[in-house]
């Protein structure tokens, strides 16, 4: 392997990582009590959160990738775009993942800085993907997964409050 080739790889995985930790501080930015209400969903139960996820993606994809088989070309890539828009929600969801991690973590002189508890957790949260097969094919995906979970209830409870 060549150092072309190492160095490739260790941007890609920086990359990532970057973008995970802004997305993370993004969603908090933009929607502070969705992702507050988030972090509570984790505390009371992340398994409620994870089985809703699944219960409502795993059904989205099969239908969603059988009608990308079926469709002609054209309307197969509006449908592939809109297959990656639950990504959103599991980023908005795993943020609350994030601001958990961070509370965790917080110095106690940072109240009212509650973007620092996000950025933190994210810093710490992000690495945990790196390890090779369980955080690529279990943790990324539980994360993703559970935080559409987390997200999805939380915007049904205060729609319907």
């Amino acid at each position: 392997m060549i150092m072309a080739d190492v160095l490739t790889w260790f941007f890609i995985v920086v990359g990532t990582y970057l973008v995970l930790v802004c997305y993370w501080l993004t969603s908090f930015a933009l929607f502070p009590r969705v992702v507050d209400g988030c972090r509570q969903r984790y505390g009371r139960g992340p398994v409620v959160a994870t089985l809703t996820g699944l219960a409502i993606l795993v059904p989205l994809y099969i239908l969603g990738i059988a009608a990308v088989r079926a469709l002609p070309h054209p309307p197969a890539n509006i449908l592939k775009v809109l297959l990656m828009s639950p990504l959103l929600l599991a980023f908005l969801g795993s943020a609350g993942l994030a601001l958990r991690v961070g509370e965790g973590l917080g110095a106690p002189t940072e109240d009212g800085r509650a973007w620092r508890h996000v950025l933190r957790g994210g810093l710490v949260l992000a690495p945990t993907f790196l390890v090779p097969f369980f955080g690529w094919f279990v943790l990324l995906p539980w994360v993703l997964v559970s935080g559409f979970g987390a997200a999805v209830l939380t915007l049904s409870s205060r729609s319907s409050a």
